[in-house]
């Protein structure tokens, strides 16, 4: 469905990635790994168009998104729920949601809107609510909701255990593979190693904007290189 072909980007005359490439399946579960500042969310943020790539392509589906503007990007499919949530505080739980299918599916919202109450039942009990006043596990939930409100064909979830209580890590994780086994493809991008390639079919390891590991996700769990970088092991 995705593919990255030797993309370079960053901002101003600053480079953060160096000829990234990787791909993601129909249906799969790809997981990107990587410490804080390594050019996670640069990459997120070129996928999405927030970001400008200076050189490579970024192919969906068949189709060069490499200049396309946001709401293009959006309009194909590829749904990015960002770090750090970006809920809208003072807009309710619902306007959060109705807005996620403002540039797509909006003839299908309340049918999206169901399959969202649904799969996180504590959102239609502060439906009313404003973003603003949710525990941090909450606004997650209303992220990645928001973002299923567009069918994604493709969702990008950037860092989504961060922050939260190891609870709310545990939920987190078994909701990435309650999604994966609806067969929607997903991008993860995390510093959590060892969740992330457990619900992951295969995975890349980001390290100072360049891809340095990738393969299985569990032979990268297996790997001593990976296990002495990350787990200290």
């Amino acid at each position: 469905m995705l593919k990255v072909e030797n993309l370079c980007s960053g901002y101003g005359s600053v480079r953060i990635l160096h000829n990234v490439s990787l791909e993601v399946g129909q249906g799969e579960v790809v997981a990107l790994l990587g410490s804080n500042g390594v050019g996670k969310s640069t990459l997120n943020n070129t996928l999405s168009g927030i970001c400008r790539a200076t050189e490579g392509r970024i192919l969906f589906e068949g189709r060069d998104l490499t200049h396309a503007s946001s709401d293009t990007i959006v309009a194909q499919g590829l749904i990015h729920v960002p770090e750090g949530r970006r809920v809208f505080p003072n807009l309710t739980v619902l306007e959060n949601l109705e807005l996620g299918s403002y540039r797509r599916m909006r003839a299908r919202r309340a049918d999206n809107l169901a399959r969202v109450f649904n799969t996180f039942p504590r959102l239609r009990e502060r439906m009313g609510q404003k973003a603003g006043t949710l525990s941090g596990g909450e606004q997650q939930m209303l992220a990645i909701g928001r973002g299923l409100m567009a069918e994604p064909r493709l969702l990008i979830l950037d860092e989504p255990s961060l922050g939260l209580s190891p609870l709310m890590v545990e939920q987190m994780f078994e909701l990435i593979a309650q999604l994966h086994a609806g067969g929607l493809a997903i991008l993860l991008v995390e510093q959590n190693v060892v969740q992330s390639l457990q619900v992951a079919d295969r995975a890349y390891v980001l390290d100072n904007g360049r891809i340095t590991m990738s393969g299985q996700a569990q032979a990268l769990l297996e790997d001593p290189g990976l296990r002495a970088a990350y787990l200290g092991m």
